[in-house]
């Protein structure tokens, strides 16, 4: 009797120590806007825009000057962010244009992972990772769901939303709907520790925004602007709604916020142009030039992230690194995870880069970043804005921290930084595989990711 109730008190005390280990972890709130402009948001200057509650988020935590996002395209670098791995190495390049296309099912998602971890998981917004029943939401690691599969969609047609696996009734604006869901969320898990990946499709196309908010911004002649504004101010007061519920449910203190845009804003002319503008970058979504691969990038967490400005890049596949990291969560060898844990940086615990070097590829474009220095092949329709996808440049080099723009090509005068840059792509390459679908892989892509659904098309993977 005496042994057996030994045990079952070394049971109880393991349970509660189990659960007190749980309730110190934190939560984590992911959150994803969709083809923001580098320049449209109040932290970094802009003017015309209010974004108050990102501004906040910023002055709480941490910007990185220098964050980036592991390609130029809405799907592949979603892709990346879950799995914390290059897309490139599991054929993942391009958006996925419907049938049997999206995220690999032999690929883990961190929401797998912090499941598996004890954590309640959700999404709520836009998934784009694949259709298939197998690649939804609820097989790839999130309890709960509400939004919609594809790449792009109505933000006042009910049709094609889901929760879970079934059709929403009613919803009035897509973005306001999210912010309501992501609130009751955390609302209805404060007891536990949770992961919420709110991913917008704010500010993709189209550009629907509410009577109201277009009234408020009357004063913005340009008609398209007008639209993108008001969806921005939308999705910020969403944000402001989720991190309100974050204070008034006393988890502020206990949750570490990512902030990030999925690639930078279309820009191109005649393509898949929201109004949005990268200032002071060079080129849009779809081109490895800094235009359309660093992105607005924010880290909080009150009381563990001392606020200010991080200076060394970064990429996306980090957060989800630093999210395995604060959840207590060890990376197995098996999952190679190549983000990189950021806590260290930001607390002090470690200095200098987080990375010796950061990659990219799609298609024929490529870009190797190390120090301030880029080897870049890109999309020459950024120099000619005509339209349509353009023959590739040939490699040319630029020296960030003198031309953020990507304005003088200094190749031919430093012919040893190419040959060195251009061996470290190469070698980083060879771990990549073929794309599983799109040009490289001998099929189509779809139509321009980014640009809106023609009329009576919705929810469609290549949209």
């Amino acid at each position: 009797m005496k042994l057996i109730r030994l045990v079952s008190i070394g049971l109880v005390l393991g349970a509660a120590v189990h659960l007190g280990a749980a309730a110190s972890r934190p939560n984590i709130l992911l959150i994803v806007g969709d083809d923001m402009g580098y320049a449209d948001v109040g932290f970094h200057g802009c003017r015309d825009i209010p974004t108050p509650h990102l501004d906040k988020l910023a002055a709480d935590g941490v910007r990185f000057a220098h964050g980036y996002v592991s390609g130029p395209y809405c799907s592949p670098t979603r892709a990346g962010l879950l799995t914390g791995r290059y897309q490139t190495r599991f054929g993942h390049e391009f958006n996925p244009a419907g049938g049997v296309a999206g995220l690999p099912v032999t690929e883990a998602t961190l929401a797998d992972r912090l499941k598996a971890a004890g954590y309640a998981t959700g999404l709520v917004g836009k998934w784009h990772l694949g259709n298939q029943p197998a690649m939804q939401p609820q097989q790839r690691g999130f309890t709960e769901f509400f939004g919609f599969l594809g790449g792009a969609h109505s933000y006042f047609d009910v049709a094609g939303f889901l929760r879970g696996t079934e059709p929403v009734k009613e919803m009035d604006y897509a973005t306001d709907a999210f912010g309501r869901e992501a609130a009751a969320f955390i609302e209805r898990h404060r007891a536990q520790p949770w992961f919420l990946y709110l991913a917008f499709n704010a500010v993709h196309t189209p550009m629907h925004a509410t009577d109201s908010r277009l009234k408020k911004f009357a004063h913005i002649a340009d008609e398209k602007r007008r639209a993108y504004t008001a969806m921005m101010s939308a999705m910020d007061d969403a944000i402001g709604a989720v991190r309100a519920k974050l204070a008034a449910t006393g988890q502020e203190q206990n949750t570490l916020v990512f902030f990030i845009s999925d690639n930078g804003g279309p820009t191109m002319v005649g393509v898949t142009v929201n109004a949005s503008r990268n200032d002071p970058l060079r080129g849009g979504k779809r081109t490895t030039l800094e235009g359309g691969i660093r992105v607005p990038f924010l880290v909080a967490w009150p009381g563990r992230v001392k606020p200010g400005v991080f200076e060394a890049p970064a990429i996306q596949l980090d957060l989800h690194a630093t999210a395995l990291a604060a959840a207590g969560v060890a990376a197995k060898p098996g999952w190679k995870v190549e983000g990189v844990d950021l806590l260290p940086f930001l607390n002090g615990a470690k200095t200098g880069a987080p990375h010796d070097a950061l990659f990219w590829r799609l298609g024929e474009q490529m870009a190797v970043r190390r120090g301030d220095w880029k080897l870049v092949r890109y999309d020459t329709n950024a120099d000619t804005n005509t339209g349509g996808r353009q023959p590739v440049s040939a490699a040319k080099l630029y020296h960030l921290a003198a031309d953020v723009h990507e304005d003088r090509d200094l190749a031919s005068a430093n012919p040893a930084k190419v040959k060195e840059l251009q061996a470290l792509w190469d070698e980083w390459n060879k771990a990549n595989i073929k794309p599983l679908w799109g040009a490289g892989a001998g099929g189509n892509d779809g139509p321009e990711p980014g640009s809106a659904p023609k009329k009576k098309r919705k929810n469609k993977a290549n949209d």
